[in-house]
């Protein structure tokens, strides 16, 4: 592989961790060809204490004011007629603090993985105060408005559906990226025996339940007592959440994690992955071989993804617990129906990669 050299500013956001795990296999990517990286935090672009503030906010809402954030998410995210608000005037708060990094650190390209930094660079680079070139790695299949600013040089999209809809709106290229999901998840795990050991009781296939980074979701404990009514045994991936996990572990027959650092090792045990954000974890579970079903999603732009992932085919979307139901039979069976969907999932891999930041970086 020929070396690329090149300085790439990725700025990540953390919301959560997909964004960070994404920025992390980006600059591993980068790296390997050659390239040097430098990731940045956007919120930590802000003035001191308001993005600590924006991230209380966004965890406040979606773990415990969900109608609220749905209401914020049709005002600021979903496109509308008429006038409509936008992240820009939070995102003019750090354009100072990038034009003097970007002077320090002289990058040739900059890399925005969440949606608040593609409007920062897309606005700078509009008005030609940023002279280096933006790309922008769309991590979401909710493709919702604040990712688009026809400022930013190209836009990096999971699949070709989802770029012909950036091309359109911002008339900007676009490419095919495909998912950034690190080499450990498409492998077979060496520890997955260990887990299907610790998993595994006598006829209940283990079945994970993903709530995210902040535990964050509606009904988790109803979603777990129906699994496991159904026969299988739920895992529960409770993140930081430690409230959550406690009510889970009074539960007969759930198993309720916290943190875990081995998720290829436990995706690897399992049979399918519950999953309400279309997130980083739903990305991983299928490069790992495992059917991902959709079920009471967060709103916002978890709801619109998960619905989006069933429409390209990736996933099933289960509206309902008998539709839960009947998918986990479906997808845990060995068999073609479980093929198929797993085969579908896989074309989300198959993408160009890096290598059109790589173009970015090269002299012309």
């Amino acid at each position: 592989m020929n070396a690329a050299p090149g300085r790439f500013l990725i700025l990540s956001a953390g919301m959560g961790s997909g964004h960070h795990v994404v920025a992390a296999e980006l600059a591993r990517r980068l790296e390997a060809g050659g390239g040097r990286t430098t990731t940045v935090d956007v919120l930590d672009l802000l003035p001191p204490g308001i993005g600590g503030a924006l991230r209380s906010f966004y965890r406040t809402a979606v773990c415990r004011m969900p109608v609220v954030y749905s209401a914020l998410y049709a005002a600021f995210f979903r496109t509308g007629g008429g006038p409509r608000p936008g992240s820009s005037p939070l995102a003019v708060l750090a354009q100072r603090r990038l034009l003097d990094l970007v002077a320090w650190q002289r990058p040739d390209v900059i890399v925005p993985v969440f949606h608040l930094a593609a409007q920062l660079t897309g606005g700078l680079r509009a008005r030609g105060a940023l002279t280096i070139p933006s790309a922008v790695v769309i991590t979401d299949f909710a493709v919702h408005r604040q990712w688009l600013h026809p400022g930013n040089d190209l836009h990096l999209c999971l699949t070709s559906d989802l770029a012909h809809q950036v091309r359109q709106a911002v008339r900007r290229p676009t490419v095919v990226s495909g998912a950034m999901v690190a080499p450990r998840f498409h492998a077979p795990a060496p520890t997955a025996a260990d887990w299907r050991r610790r998993l595994v009781s006598p006829g209940r296939p283990p079945v994970l339940i993903s709530t995210g980074a902040w535990g964050a979701g509606s009904r988790v404990a109803g979603t777990a007592r129906l699994v496991a009514a159904a026969g299988y045994v739920p895992v529960v991936l409770c993140g930081t959440n430690t409230r959550l996990r406690r009510e889970l572990s009074r539960l007969a027959h759930v198993r309720a994690a916290g943190w875990v650092d081995d998720m290829p090792g436990l995706m690897s045990a399992s049979r399918a992955l519950i999953d309400n954000a279309a997130g980083q974890t739903a990305l991983e579970a299928m490069a790992a071989g495992v059917p991902v079903i959709g079920y009471r999603a967060i709103p916002g732009h978890g709801r619109e993804g998960v619905r989006r992932m069933a429409e390209h085919g990736l996933t099933d979307y289960a509206t309902d617990p008998r539709a839960l139901l009947r998918s986990l039979d479906r997808l845990t069976a060995r068999g073609p129906a479980r093929e198929r969907r797993v085969s579908a999932a896989r074309g989300l891999f198959s993408g160009a990669g890096v290598l059109p930041l790589q173009a970015l970086a090269r002299p012309a």
